[in-house]
């Protein structure tokens, strides 16, 4: 599992996911240093790692990462829903917690 800014955009990060030398999945995500409240907004496994714990232990790493931190996601497509019921990551409201993540939370939620 290797950090890295997110190529989509400048104010998120990535938690790419390597198997043998090759990304197989990521993890996009948002976090506020002020409120201590992140938001995670992409999940990507390839097919043969969706049922191998993979998602867990990567979600796992991030809250080890950032201890302090309160988790939400805008995500609501079949793939993620039972990794993040399971992790018990609850869905961002619209308004969102922390004003500063706001329009990151909005902005998702159009998608």
């Amino acid at each position: 599992m290797l950090p890295s800014p997110s190529p989509e955009d400048a104010g998120e990060e990535c938690l790419l996911l390597v198997h043998i030398r090759k990304v197989v999945g990521r993890v996009t995500y948002r976090t506020c240093d002020e409120c201590d409240e992140g938001v995670i907004t992409d999940v990507v496994l390839d097919e043969p790692f969706r049922d191998c714990g993979l998602g867990t232990r990567a979600l796992s790493h991030l809250r080890s990462q950032h201890p302090d931190v309160t988790w939400h996601t805008t995500l609501d497509n079949r793939l993620t829903r039972d990794l993040l019921r399971r992790m018990r990551t609850p869905k961002a409201a619209l308004g969102g917690n922390c004003s500063h993540l706001q329009s990151v939370v909005v902005a998702s939620a159009g998608s």
